[in-house]
């Protein structure tokens, strides 16, 4: 369950804008975590409700998660393909020279502080 990492990783870093920008109560994070980042999004929030209640600053903290698809890109033609719908075969020529443009990543989006 790397969801946890994850979630601790992210309040530390919450935590070190909190202290640079004297903020005492952290009530909402936007997080934006890609499609096949393989986070799971019920282990997320469970993670987040667990580790939030821990902090003075982050507890009661509401998650909002936003979803950013996964984008491949083909090199031999140059375009790009939903990467869940095709996997690593582009859709238009086949080629396997492919990589993965996003959707594997976890950021912060937003805080809502006081």
């Amino acid at each position: 369950m790397h969801e946890l990492g994850v979630v601790f990783h992210i309040i530390k870093t919450i935590e070190d804008v909190a202290q640079e920008e004297n903020l005492t109560k952290v009530s909402k994070v936007v997080l934006e975590v890609g499609e096949v980042s393989t986070v799971l999004p019920d282990l997320l929030h469970s993670c987040w409700d667990w580790s939030c209640k821990r902090s003075a600053l982050m507890n009661g903290c509401q998650l909002e998660r936003l979803t950013i698809p996964a984008v491949t890109y083909c090199e031999d033609c140059g375009k790009t393909y939903e990467t869940v719908k095709y996997a690593k075969i582009c859709p238009y020529c086949q080629s396997e020279n492919t990589y993965l443009l996003e959707g594997n990543e976890v950021r912060i989006k937003e805080i809502e502080a006081e």
